[in-house]
Formats: structure tokens, sequence, C-alpha cells
């Protein structure tokens, strides 16, 4: 794991006080070896945190003297075996051999096409100096991040914004564009245009892309690795588990490798608990222990949910742990944590305003305490949701009735009545207003609209958002059918998660690795037919059956009772909602941010917060949005709206190399 930077220079020398302040930048972030390269009119840079054995010691950037191929990467590559096969690497490099050498090689042979062989997360940046050409690539999903810079001129990069920041050509100008889709989106996509920033004169790698310079051009080029034509048909249903277990457990086996403890987020549902079942085997073999960290409620929360919601998770956690064995298990309750207190940490560790703050404390929470624990690798299972766990079963069983197949839909619902404890009569209540919207008798629920409308309409933004088949409150349009395809394809669904857990893992020095993100499991569970994952009145069908014997039925079969995080999240800001409400205040009577704010919404909303609110108000979408207001103010603070520093005043404060965020 690293943090890479970089700097290409058309015609000019690089000043050396450009690769320096860059580098500077980086030296926030925890390091293992900090090393540079600097030929000609090109200089790269690596900030490297050792993670797997054949990293301690790297060369990297490294340059490969007959290839004439320089490369500085932040990388972990899962599919090494195969591509040494392919390579030809000779048995006795392949145990020492790292990452970044490995796709330098392929690269050699593949060239452009190298990212269509590698299977991992990866951020890279290649000098090919006999073609004089800069070329690099960000993973399918964007789980490590690739900023750069362009002009005719110069082109910068880097995995974090701040030290491009530092570069005097470079202005910290806010992106009203990005700004205006953040604002206008309600749902927890930050913005459609992944190319953009927040920072006007920054742009990003969009995930499943690879960027090439020459002469002061730049490309940017989609490459595709899922396979959504291809289809996967078994006699029976068994075949189908056994070729996803052993797909699975590839990509879990592949995703612990380090010389260091091996962590995994644990809650106790499906997703986290079949990661952590199938990695403790593994580790097992290994003579480790996987050390799971699961977020619980502040002691004196007075749950206010349904009697089948659980905001404290230990009891089907603790099955989990007792089943599978081999898991040393740690209960966060994060006394002192908040959401509000949190803001200023999060935005500087990730540099653009975040949606996902209910759940931040705890995020944040966990990375701490597994970097106290000498965690090298935190393994998650937060992209199952329409992989491994997938199946909708109201939906999948509206679209049995609008597809007619009477007997089908007769025979499952019987089964789901049975498995979860409702009627059949009211069951087909629910079906039916999914499938005859004129049957619903409430009304649609709307988050309050956060964007200025003058706003919106200087930069178009709802216009743009139809483009990309979205609206203010989600997507268009989407079916059972093609929703998971649409989710999947669409790098702007992943994009901010990748960034935020990048950057986490940098700031703690613990990677966050995902096997329900691995493409070999993405493209397998795409190709199976629907029954796979709705059956015999089970919804999330494969992963049921898939973990029949890695994890306890009380956990595996439960259809009825439901794990909710972050309940608590406005229980803990109680104490300082006095903070809270004049900040909002303080936003409502800022002319210098008003243009962006919907400031009726704001004002309408301060309203409701005024009292104190109790814990059950944690799903009042009037807080939410003022919470959002806040973030997104904060963010706003550290720019100069009333305009910035010359290109001049930048150059002399890169010479005294204090360039960079106030």
């Amino acid at each position: 794991m690293s943090a890479i930077a970089g700097i290409y220079h058309v015609k000019e020398p690089i000043p050396k006080q450009f690769e320096q302040v860059m580098m500077q930048a980086l030296s926030k972030f925890p390091a293992d070896d900090v090393q540079t390269w600097h030929k000609d009119k090109v200089f790269l840079g690596c900030h490297a945190q050792w993670i797997t054995v054949e990293s301690i010691g790297e060369q990297l950037p490294f340059y490969d003297y007959e290839r004439q191929l320089v490369i500085t990467s932040d990388a972990m590559i899962d599919n090494r075996s195969e591509l040494f096969d392919q390579l030809g690497i000779d048995n006795t490099e392949r145990k020492i051999m790292p990452d970044s050498q490995l796709i330098l090689i392929a690269y050699a042979k593949w060239g452009d096409e190298v990212v269509k062989h590698l299977i991992g997360d990866f951020a890279f940046m290649i000098w090919d100096e006999k073609n004089q050409k800069l070329f690099g690539a960000r993973d399918f999903s964007g789980t490590r991040p690739l900023y750069f810079y362009h002009s005719d001129q110069q082109f910068a990069f880097c995995t974090v914004m701040e030290p491009l920041l530092r570069l005097p050509y470079i202005n910290k100008q806010l992106n009203e564009e990005w700004l205006a889709e953040y604002l206008a989106i309600s749902t927890i996509v930050d913005a459609v245009d992944v190319v953009n920033t927040v920072i006007k004169d920054i742009q990003q790698v969009p995930p499943s892309h690879t960027v090439t310079v020459m002469d002061g051009k730049l490309k940017l080029t989609k490459y595709s690795v899922l396979s959504f034509g291809e289809k996967i048909r078994f006699k029976t249903d068994q075949e189908y588990i056994v070729a996803f277990r052993d797909i699975f457990q590839k990509a879990v086996d592949s995703r612990v490798r380090t010389f260091k403890r091996v962590g995994s987020h644990l809650s106790g549902g499906l997703d986290s608990g079949a990661v952590a079942a199938f990695a403790a085997k593994t580790l097992q073999q290994q003579n480790k222990r996987l050390h799971t960290y699961s977020s619980i409620p502040v002691e004196d929360f007075q749950d206010y949910t349904p009697r089948n919601y659980f905001p404290d998770e230990r009891p089907f956690i603790s099955k989990t742990v007792d089943y599978v064995g081999n898991i040393d298990d740690h209960y966060l309750s994060l006394e002192s944590k908040n959401s509000y207190n949190d803001i200023d940490d999060w935005l500087r560790i990730i540099e653009t305003p975040y949606k996902f703050f209910e759940n931040s404390f705890w995020m944040k929470g966990i990375f701490e305490r597994a970097s106290k624990d000498e965690i090298g690798i935190l393994l998650s299972g937060a992209r199952g949701n329409f992989t491994i766990s997938w199946g909708p079963a109201l939906e999948y069983y509206g679209h049995l009735l609008k597809s007619m197949k009477w007997l089908s839909l007769a025979r499952e619902l019987k089964t789901y009545s049975r498995n979860i404890g409702v009627g059949r009569k009211k069951l087909l209540q629910e079906i039916g207003k999914q499938v005859f919207p004129f049957m619903r008798n409430e009304e649609d629920y709307q988050f309050p609209m956060l964007i200025n409308s003058d706003f919106a309409k200087k930069v178009n933004v709802f216009d743009k958002l139809e483009r990309y088949g979205m609206g203010a409150d989600g997507f268009n349009g989407l079916t059972l059918l093609n929703i998971r395809q649409h989710l999947i394809k669409n790098e702007f669904i992943w994009n901010s998660n990748g960034i935020a857990f990048s950057k986490l893992s940098m700031q703690y020095g613990v990677l966050m690795r995902d096997p329900t993100n691995d493409i070999r499991v993405i493209n397998y569970c795409m190709s199976l037919p629907l029954d796979q994952f709705i059956n015999n009145g089970m919804d999330r069908a494969l992963i049921r059956n898939a973990t029949e014997g890695y994890l306890p039925d009380a956990v595996r079969l439960n259809q009825t009772d439901y794990g909710l995080q972050a309940a608590d999240w406005i229980h803990r800001m109680i104490p300082c909602w006095t903070d809270f409400i004049e900040e909002v205040k303080q936003l409502l009577n800022d002319k210098d941010v008003e243009q962006f704010f919907n400031l009726e919404s704001i004002s309408n909303a301060l309203l409701t917060a005024m009292e104190v609110p109790k814990g059950d108000s944690a799903f009042n979408p009037e807080l939410r949005m003022l919470m959002r207001s806040i973030i997104v103010y904060r963010f706003l603070q550290s720019f100069n709206l009333k305009g910035g520093d010359t290109y001049e005043k930048r150059m002399e404060k890169t010479a005294t190399g204090i360039v960079g965020y106030q």
C-alpha cells in the first residue's frame, strides 16, 4: 500500500522544490519507506507502507533498465499465480517479486491492455521511456484513488489532492459543478461525473479507466473486465454452491496476504460473516487468528427500534464467533465518539464533503483500534449487497406476478410466508403496491432539497443528472432485472467509497480489502439465473446456501431480525447539540455561502432541531439534511471564496514550501 506522486513537464525542467513539496505533503501519513526517481522532465515518488512480505524493502519507484520502464504503484494484485504462469516468471523470483514489478513486466508484454489481466486493487503510473509516454490506470471499481492535473505543458498526479495543491500552477478553486451534483443528489452518491472533483483544477482517473499522456496530450480510456453477457447454467443447485465457494475462497485467500495481523469488520449479518468465516479457515492453516471488530451502541443508549431490529448485534455476532472459531472478537462502543465531533478529522482525511456521517464515527473508530492492534489487512464485506448476498424477495415475487408465473409465485409465497411469519395476504398487498403503483396510499418519501434553486439552474445540474439516469431522489426506471448491472457498471456508484476507505487506510496504516468486490466473484454472481438468489421462500439464497457449515443457522437462515448500525448517532450528539444548532445558524447568516444552499429548507429543518431530539430521531430526514449542510459548510470554509492567490504568489510560496491547505 502506497501513496504515489509524480510530475511530467513537456518542455521545462521540473524544479527540485516541486518534488520536495509534493513528498513533504505526504509526510502526514505513516511510512515504512519514502523513495523518488527523477530523470529529465519526469519525476515519480512513492510513500510506501509495507503490507506484504514482498513489499518489505521494495524499490519503488522501480526502474527496469532493460525495458526502459519505470513504475510507481499503489497496488495489491490478487491473481499473482496466474500472471506468473502467463509471463513465464521463474519460480525463484515468484516468492520475492513485489506487485509493482509484476505489473511492469505485464505492461511490457501487453502494453495498454495490461489492465484487463490484473485482478486486485490498484492505481499505478508507468513512464515508458522509449515511447516517451506516461501510462497509468485505476482498478475497475476505484478502490484506490488517482488524482491528476493537466495542461498543455504540465501533468501531475497523486493518490491524494493536497500534494497537488502545493504546486504553483494548481489553484485551490471550488468546482461548482461538482458541488451542485453533491447538493442536488439526496442519495448517498456524491456526484455522477467521476472525472471532476471538488477542486476545479484537479481531476481524477475514473474507476475502470486508463490514462495516457504523450506530448502534453491526455487521453482517458475506459476498459471493461465485467462479463455481464456470459451465463452459467449448472444442472443442480449444489453445483452453483460448490463453484461459488471455490471462487469466494480464492478471493478471500488472496486478500489475507500480509506478514502482519489480519482483522475484519464483523456485524451480525451474512456478508461480513461470510468473509470472516472463510478467512478464519485460511488463517488457521497459517497459524494466525482473525481479529474481528464490531461497533455497538454506547452504554446509556435506549433502544427505540422495533423488536426485530438490533442496534446491538452482539447476540448474532457472538453466535458467528463461537461457530466459526479461530477468532478474537472486539466490541467497540466508542463512548467519546460522535458524527459531529469527527467532521474536521474526516474532511482532513478524505479532502472532500461526505454523506455517510451516520456511520463515520464507528468506521474511523475501527481503523484507529485496528492500527493500535498492529493489523495490516482489515477485511470487509461492504460491497456484498449486489453480489454475494443479492436477492430481494418481494421484488422477485412482483416480477413473477407481472410475468403471470402463478404457480411459481404461489409456491414461493407459501414458503416465504412461513419463513418470516407474515401472512400471504399481507405479503400480496405489499407486492401489489410494487407492481401496481395506484395501490399505494402513502406519500412518496422525499429528502429535503439542499441545493439553492438559482445555483441549480446556473449549472444545469438536474439536466445533467437526468443524462446519467438519476433524479434528485435516486435512479429512474430501474427494475429487478437491470438494477444490479446498472449499479455495478456505473463508476460513480462506488467511487466515493473507494476514496474514503483508501484514505482511511493510508491515514492509519491499515489496508481495507473486500472479497465481495473481487471481479471473479462479481462476474460469477452476475452470470447466475435469478432463482439462485431467491428460492424456496428464501431471499439472498446464494449466500445462505453457500455458508451452510460456515455460519450458524441462527445467522445464516435469519430472515426476520435485522442489524441497525449507527442507530445511536443522534443520541451520541446530544451533549454537543447546542454547538450544532449554533453552527447551523452561522451557516444561515453567512453571505459567502448562501448562493449554494437552499436556506429555506435549512431554516425549516432548524425549527425541528431547536428542541433537543430523542434517539428515535436518527432517521429524521431534516436532521440528516442539516448534518450534510454543516459538512459542506465546514469544507467551504477552507476556500477563499472571494478570490485566491495569483500564480506569482503561489510560486513564491512553493519556493518556501508553504503552499497547501490552510
